[in-house]
């Protein structure tokens, strides 16, 4: 058996087909063997809760994961077979010190006179996670510095991330404890399993993964990933003297297209070859 492997995958538009481009339907059959290996710890990375990660598991019959880092990073579960579900409470102790005993309340008041913010509904939100939408077009760079100034009055340690939905399309605005990122929370995932970054793999699509993506593990970008967000990961990649960590794929990876499940198995294959021998029976 080879070492172990964690392999960790957002969700929406990067393991699910839910975005304008079209899926490969060999990808999800070869993505479910390459999960059942058993040197392969699966975690699925995402934005959405647990009651909404369970829904596409059922919709899109998803392999089940070993861990769900679930609502941008703020939420760590254990998933246990028969679909038990454990919160990892020090991960919890950890990111809240970043709020300095402020209530969600008290952190969505300081940015209620931004004009451009909109808060999505009581289920995208959480303990530490505020969730707006916003216009498309709305110069972000300037959105995010002043939610950034505000949150720096209130006296909190908060991360701002900014991206965009193209199926909306709407941009859409995450405030996290600064530790709550998806990176921060694979690398306290690695710690308590021991595993090194050279044994990662995180996959991603949008502004929400920048992060992950060009942090210390290896990363792959799926091809269906919008441009502005692969000039984005280049260029943070490169500034970061990550390039040779970050994989971009296009597809005809075992005839695929490099969409959605596709791109991350042609990542996986060029960062471990031996897996190209687990995807077909």
């Amino acid at each position: 058996m080879s070492l172990p492997l964690l392999l960790c995958c957002d969700l929406d538009r990067t393991l699910l087909p839910n975005g304008p481009q079209p899926d490969d339907p060999a990808a999800l059959p070869r993505f479910r063997r390459v999960a059942a290996r058993p040197e392969v710890s699966l975690a699925y990375v995402t934005g959405r809760s647990r009651a909404l990660v369970e829904r596409a598991m059922a919709r899109w019959s998803l392999p089940p994961p070993d861990v769900v880092v679930a609502d941008v990073g703020t939420t760590i579960y254990d998933v246990g077979p028969r679909g038990l579900w454990r919160a990892w409470e020090d991960w919890r102790a950890e990111i809240a010190r970043d709020w300095r005993g402020r209530t969600p309340a008290e952190i969505a008041a300081a940015l209620a006179g931004l004009a451009a913010l909109t808060p999505q509904a009581e289920d995208r939100q959480g303990p530490f996670k505020l969730c707006y939408t916003a216009p498309p077009d709305a110069d972000a760079a300037a959105l995010t510095a002043a939610a950034r100034a505000r949150l720096d009055a209130l006296g909190v340690s908060a991360e701002v991330v900014w991206s965009i939905d193209e199926t909306g399309p709407i941009g859409l605005m995450d405030v996290l404890p600064a530790r709550a990122t998806k990176q921060g929370a694979v690398e306290f995932l690695m710690r308590k399993r021991g595993v090194p970054p050279q044994r990662v793999l995180f996959a991603g699509d949008s502004g929400n993964d920048l992060a992950a993506l060009t942090g210390p593990f290896p990363a792959v970008l799926v091809a269906n990933a919008a441009e502005t967000v692969r000039a984005e990961a280049r260029r943070l990649a490169h500034a970061a003297g990550k390039s040779d960590i970050l994989y971009m794929a296009r597809g005809d990876f075992l005839g695929m297209n490099g969409n959605y499940a596709a791109g991350i198995l042609e990542g996986l294959a060029h960062f471990f070859p031996e897996s190209a021998a687990w995807m077909d029976p």
